[in-house]
């Protein structure tokens, strides 16, 4: 499912509660949690990667979301079915990454937000479009098949248009390992 919130990137919503993500703010971003033991708990913390003008920009995404998972405790995971859960956060960094790189003249921004049973990550670009999965979909033909892997593996997902009119953040929201 997508959906376009009214509220900018960063602001979650009115809707405090025991499954939101308010109250993240002071949260601390890559670098100044880098030293936190993976035993901590991660509810709350907000990882950022900037992007802009960088080589490499989808492997680098990819390791820097997997540092976090293990920073997070996702990562070695204790079971299949958190491999799986960590394995869908990874494929979904790459599609979002790879969708700003193609159709956005690259990303900016990954922010990545760990809550107790969501894991939000958002991908801020400079370009006008907005992503949809490709209808009909077509498994057997090469190309366009990013955001429906996302919608298939996503909570939710959705785009804001950031306030000063230039570019969007694309965010998507996973389950937590059980």
């Amino acid at each position: 499912m997508s959906t376009t919130r009214p509220y900018p990137p960063g602001d979650l919503g009115p809707e405090p509660g025991p499954h939101s993500l308010d109250g993240m703010g002071g949260a601390p971003t890559a670098g100044a949690s880098a030293d936190a033991p993976a035993s901590a708990a991660p509810s709350g913390q907000i990882r950022r990667l900037r992007l802009a003008g960088t080589r490499g920009t989808v492997a680098r995404a990819r390791d820097f979301a997997r540092e976090a998972l293990q920073d997070w405790g996702w990562l070695p995971a204790g079971n299949a079915d958190q491999r799986a859960a960590a394995e869908d956060v990874l494929l979904v960094v790459s599609e979002l990454v790879t969708n700003a790189c193609l159709h956005a003249e690259g990303p900016e921004e990954l922010r990545l937000r760990c809550a107790a049973k969501v894991l939000r990550l958002e991908v801020s670009d400079l370009g006008a479009g907005s992503p949809a999965p490709r209808s009909p979909h077509r498994p057997g033909r090469p190309g366009g098949h990013g955001m429906f892997i996302v919608q298939r593996l996503c909570l939710d997902w959705g785009v804001v248009r950031n306030t000063d009119g230039a570019g969007k953040t694309v965010w998507a929201e996973l389950a937590a390992p059980s």
